[in-house]
């Protein structure tokens, strides 16, 4: 079978054999059993020459003696068992004398070419030593190759690699890998790197910008599907100043999603909008009906619109595009209202069965325990807690400890406060560490396979599975009994929401968290005001005579009523109560509260009223005594209406007390 041909560079064969060397030129490859990335540890049986691959044991010992032997316990074979291995060939292992299909890539089959491209890919896999690569792999992979009907890796591109080489899935996953790894080396080698090679392309490789990849970050951008050259143009221009300007690579597959469908509605029949100059007001009013057709008003939709007329703006910003008419444009009126955010924070009952010390110690790996309270503490997102530096600790003057972290999504570094106990659990991580690469990793929470120098940190997706596995196994459930599914991100909003009910300050929130704005933070605010105003209701509340005030939660006028309970405590409050009265009217009762229709008390306030009643009652005792009969009456009704209150309020002070506390 014939896969696509690519375009073959010119000047690739001189680049090769520029950068191939010297140890690698050879047409039969000699590795080392002890290599970092071709070999291996050694065969945990004493005496045993060959790299250990499965349990710890050579090919040999493991498949043709431990599992031929009903897989007896492991310790007392290894100590038992002969350093010899009998194969084919006799015993091989007892002269020191490794296995050619373990230590030997034979290249002889191959085209001149090719011989030479992978000679580079195995020489380029060895020097970057970011997973083991078992020499039997390399080998299949070259004895694949030989069969095929190339003589260079660049005669097929990728996709037809994935379908035509080897075996289906799961077999020969590992030459697939392989080969697919060598044919981007060599793309890299022929074209280069940076933006003079890579912005004329319709698909940008963003690794080869600079740009981190995989673990939910994507490869590539595809301009592929914009039919129109010129807006194909703009839309590559202004996602590279997007770029260049701090965007990370998500939300620059974002702004090309939103471009694209632009593009292609302006190119379908009934639009059919062929150059810059037509795309005026109009056009964009029948866009945003094609919008609401689709999204109505979902997030997505905002996105749409926004990105949109962030384009626009920039054409106009940077003079891109002068025919771009002035009525290209949307207006406020034209974004989809905000729908207001479900809590997404997890529920306190589930937090304490999550806080459990014993169900955190059932944790198979400390370092995920670890993750998993950096997450719940620090707020963090699990891609930035997983990508944590070696050194993630920071002091400050007084010696009080911070997580130095990336804010991978505000593209800046960024701190929170952490405590002693956790400062300590970052330090035997750091010893755990440290024992298995003495040398020193630059992450936290290195990957503990396919990661023989340690560089790469564990993926999202790998604790997400974990995390599902610990949630099962320590039997978490929810309110109705059932097990609790959560994400890592809801652990953010959990402390988002906790901080703000303890009455931190929004704006010491947001720097914890690390939101670029207040809306975010503002959303656990209103959270808090809802824990606040559920209390409110709760609590019994009387007026100046002692009567019940009562205020219906279900109502028609609740959400009225509470906003003026709250602008009330906001400008009017008192020291013993709270006023009532609308703002647009003037108090008739200036320093008569307590004699005034529009006061409003509660629970909270029995010390203060009990204080003033007892000097009520001097006053009043002293005015007799003078004779002054005026003053006496006036006061009279103040301390009878202050009885009144504390008989009223004083058999629910304890429910009140109790939800304050609660509310704290």
């Amino acid at each position: 079978m014939t896969g696509p041909a690519m375009a073959r560079p010119a000047g690739l064969l001189a680049k090769l054999m520029a950068v191939v060397r010297p140890e690698f030129r050879s047409d039969v490859l000699v590795f080392d059993p002890r290599d970092p990335v071709f070999g291996g540890p050694a065969c945990a049986v004493p005496g045993c020459v060959r790299a250990a691959r499965g349990r710890g044991l050579c090919p040999g010992h493991h498949q043709r003696w431990w599992r031929t032997e009903g897989r007896p316990d492991l310790a007392r074979f290894i100590a038992a068992t002969d350093p010899q291995v009998a194969g084919r060939f006799g015993k091989s292992a007892a002269s020191g004398v490794v296995p050619a299909c373990e230590s030997q890539v034979s290249l002889t089959a191959l085209a001149p070419q090719l011989r030479l491209e992978a000679q580079y890919v195995l020489q380029c896999r060895r020097d970057e030593q970011l997973a083991r690569t078992p020499v039997t792999t390399a080998a299949r992979m070259v004895r694949l190759l030989a069969g095929l009907p190339i003589t260079s890796l660049l005669d097929w591109d990728e996709q037809t690699f994935r379908t035509s080489f080897g075996r289906p899935a799961p077999k020969d996953t590992g030459p697939r890998a392989l080969v697919i790894y060598g044919l981007r080396k060599l793309e890299d080698l022929a074209e280069g790197h940076g933006w003079e090679a890579e912005y004329p392309r319709d698909v940008w490789r963003l690794r080869r910008l600079g740009r981190h990849t995989g673990d939910g970050s994507p490869s590539r951008l595809c301009f592929d599907a914009i039919p129109q050259p010129w807006l194909k143009d703009l839309a590559k221009r202004w996602v590279r100043w997007r770029l260049s300007s701090g965007l990370g690579s998500t939300a620059a597959a974002r702004c090309v999603t939103v471009i694209t469908r632009f593009a292609q509605f302006l190119a379908a029949p009934p639009v059919a909008i062929a150059r810059l100059a037509d795309v005026d007001r109009l056009v964009l009013e029948r866009y945003l009906a094609d919008l609401h057709a689709e999204f109505a008003g979902r997030p997505v939709h905002r996105t749409h619109v926004g990105l949109l007329n962030q384009f626009f703006a920039a054409i106009r910003q940077h003079g891109w595009g002068p025919s771009l008419p002035a009525t290209a444009t949307f207006y406020p009126e034209d974004y989809p209202k905000d729908r207001e955010l479900l809590p997404r924070a997890v529920a306190e009952h589930v937090m304490a069965q999550v806080e459990q010390a014993s169900n955190l110690d059932r944790w198979d790996k400390p370092a995920y325990r670890l993750v998993t309270l950096i997450l719940i503490r620090c707020g963090l997102r699990v891609s930035d807690a997983l990508k944590l530096p070696f050194g993630c600790v920071a002091l400050d003057a007084g010696g009080a400890p911070y997580l130095r972290y990336r804010n991978h999504k505000m593209n800046r570094e960024a701190l929170v406060p952490i405590d002693e106990q956790l400062q300590q659990l970052i330090a035997e991580q750091q010893q755990r560490v440290l024992q298995r690469w003495p040398g020193g990793v630059p992450v936290l929470f290195p990957r503990p396979l396919a990661n023989p120098d340690g560089h790469k940190p564990v993926g999202s997706t790998t604790y997400r599975d974990a995390l599902h596995r610990w949630l099962r196994l320590c039997d978490i459930r929810d309110e109705h009994g059932r097990l609790v599914h959560l994400t890592p991100h809801q652990w953010r909003h959990s402390l988002g929401t906790r901080l703000i009910n303890r009455d931190v300050p929004q704006e010491v929130v947001r720097r914890i968290l690390d939101h670029d704005s207040h809306l975010m933070t503002g959303h656990y605010a209103r959270l808090s005001d809802t824990t606040i105003r559920r209390h409110w209701e709760r609590a019994r509340k009387v007026g100046a005579n002692g009567e019940t005030v009562t205020l219906d939660p279900d109502g028609p006028l609740a959400e009225a009523s509470w906003a003026k309970q709250r602008i009330s405590r906001a400008t009017q409050a008192l020291p013993n109560g709270y006023c009532s009265l609308p703002l647009v009217k003037t108090c008739p009762h200036a320093n008569s509260c307590l004699t005034c229709p529009m006061f409003v008390t509660t629970a909270e306030f029995l010390p203060q009223h009990r204080q003033q009643h007892q000097q009520l009652l001097q006053i009043i005792t002293t005015a007799e005594a003078r004779g002054q009969t005026r003053m006496a009456e006036m006061n009279r009704q103040v301390a009878g209406n202050l009885e009144k209150i504390i008989t009223a309020l004083g058999g629910s002070e304890a429910r009140t007390q109790e939800a304050a506390a609660d509310a704290g």
